[in-house]
């Protein structure tokens, strides 16, 4: 029992802005000690304080809960100030335990009179009542309802009381953790209005206020890739960043390694399409690529090879893009009939969707679990459609939407659009537009924009001006443009492992990587003859036409 003392001023209220409680403050600060095993600090601490962590009336519930002292307990319980319902649960919970224990020790007599006098009248949760006559009558049915068999009283006990705990009003029994859920709290709160946090939590401090640097972002060259011979349209990194794809308007596609040391060298070209390579795909496990031509055809390369190994096209029409399906067995491809296919790898057409609203598709994605795919149906509104519930859903914008890409989550979607604004939409339900970045410039061409950065807290795109573009996600401040390229930056792709390295697409022929530091790079340059090249033409034989 804490012995009162006098206070030390007579202030009830505590910190700079007077809002927090003393007794309060002082309470979860003495939970915690309790919690962390410092049973004489934080005895210590009541009594020197004068704030008890329980109210009397409280510790003899707790000691009466732990002791197994049921009906003593209960009659506690009504002495409390609570709510009549959450007396009743609270009941219900003290009374499911003691028929357990009643049965553990093959009492069943006692159990079936405290099912028939003391849980029943309650009327509360009667599905649980009858599991509860069910495990009487079948005893081998307790475990499988929270027998408390072969775990001591005293620790079946103490969870019970943890989980009144979560009942009963926080002001009577103080959460477990409330210490360390207000402190994650504050530091979250800091974190997220740092518009440069871009790295693990582990920089996160108690000490000091959350600050980080600007080299934090990917705002500086460290490489510039030349291996293609023409504009450059389009970039991706693999799944687990070791990898990235380019494409260009020379009808090839580049796979490049990105090393250890973060320089990244040619690994593979890959020729074969006749028209500009429109865009990449790499499937899930990163062992393959899909490469796009401009209302041409889809190639499918072996990455470890570098070699074509399957050529899909369709009799009088063009694919003009592509994708992988989640189980990397089948993909999907926009068709210039303005119909949406899904293929299997061997080239056989599974389903085909064409509906009234289907424009000339070129952008298109398909959520993590398979179940509902996202395209271009108008100029101005993207069709979301749920493959097995046969629902859609409709984006629509006032301005012509231009490209797309989804989160890693599957919950949100950002929109380019030609009056040079970037929509972030929330798709998770009815959807709804949370938030738009300003400031790049488009008037003529495709430009692409990510998601990226540590938890993909950035958005990133490209722009006619050849600057690179980056924006604080949550708020949508315009962090920094970047220059270096000398043509308009069609794509940019953020690595999905680190989140310090950024690559960007350019009208110029180049590709450029960014990073947050300038680093002494031995080898700033990779060149279209490096590492191998190989042409998509020696696999004819796999040519399919549909």
């Amino acid at each position: 029992m804490a012995r009162p003392l006098t206070p030390h001023g007579n202030k009830d209220m505590i910190g700079s802005k007077g809002i927090i409680r003393r007794s309060e403050f002082v309470r979860i600060i003495t939970k915690a000690l309790y919690s962390l095993g410092y049973e004489r600090s934080g005895a210590i601490l009541e009594e020197e304080s004068g704030i008890p962590l329980h109210s009397p009336l409280v510790d003899c519930f707790r000691k009466q809960v732990l002791d197994g002292n049921w009906d003593g307990s209960l009659a506690t319980l009504n002495k409390i100030s609570i709510s009549d319902d959450v007396l009743k649960l609270a009941s219900f919970m003290i009374l499911e335990h003691k028929l357990c224990e009643f049965l553990e020790m093959d009492r069943v007599l006692d159990a079936v009179n405290t099912l028939r006098n003391e849980i029943t009248p309650l009327r509360i949760k009667p599905k649980r009542v009858h599991e509860l006559s069910t495990c009487i009558i079948c005893p081998s049915l307790h475990l499988s309802l929270g027998s408390i068999n072969g775990i001591k009283k005293s620790s079946s006990r103490l969870k019970l009381l943890n989980e009144l705990q979560k009942v009963l009003p926080p002001a009577l029994m103080i959460p477990e953790g409330r210490l360390e859920h207000l402190i994650e709290q504050a530091l979250n709160v800091q974190r997220e209005a740092c518009y440069f946090h871009n790295s693990l939590d582990s920089c996160l401090t108690l000490y000091t206020d959350h600050h980080c640097r600007e080299d934090q972002i990917p705002s500086q060259t460290t490489q510039v890739l030349q291996g293609h011979g023409d504009e450059v349209w389009f970039v991706q990194f693999s799944n687990n960043g070791k990898l990235l794809a380019s494409s260009s308007r020379d009808n090839s596609a580049i796979i490049w390694e990105v090393r250890e040391d973060g320089v990244l060298s040619l690994r593979h070209t890959l020729t074969g399409h006749q028209k500009p390579v429109l865009m990449i795909s790499w499937s899930p496990d990163d062992c393959q690529l899909l490469t796009c031509g401009l209302e041409e055809v889809v190639r499918r390369w072996d990455v470890s090879s570098g070699e074509c190994v399957q050529v899909y096209e369709k009799n009088g029409v063009g694919l003009i893009s592509c994708g992988w399906f989640p189980d990397g067995k089948r993909f999907f491809s926009g068709v210039t009939d303005s119909s949406i296919c899904l293929w299997d790898l061997d080239g056989k057409e599974l389903e085909c969707w064409k509906g009234q609203r289907m424009i000339k598709t070129s952008d298109l994605t398909i959520t993590g679990d398979g179940k509902q795919i996202i395209s271009m149906c108008r100029e101005s509104a993207i069709l979301v459609l749920d493959r097995e519930a046969k629902v859609e859903k409709l984006i629509e914008e006032n301005h012509t939407i231009t490209s797309f890409s989804l989160s890693r989550d599957d919950q949100f979607l950002l929109v380019n659009l030609i009056n040079q604004e970037i929509h972030l939409w929330d798709i998770t339900g009815f959807p709804k537009l949370v938030m738009s970045y300003k400031g790049h410039k488009r008037s003529r061409f495709v430009i692409r924009s990510c998601f990226g950065g540590y938890e993909q807290s950035y958005i990133a795109s490209g722009s006619e001006d050849s600057q690179v573009y980056i924006w604080h996600r949550g708020s949508g401040y315009l962090i920094a443009a970047l220059p270096g390229h000398t043509g308009a930056v069609n794509c940019v792709s953020w690595n999905p492992v680190n989140p310090q390295m950024l690559a960007s697409a350019s009208d110029d022929h180049s590709i450029r990587i960014w990073g947050g530091t300038m680093l002494n790079l031995n080898h700033k340059e990779a060149y279209s003859n490096g590492v191998s090249h190989s042409n998509g033409k020696n696999v004819n034989d796999n040519e399919l036409s549909l």
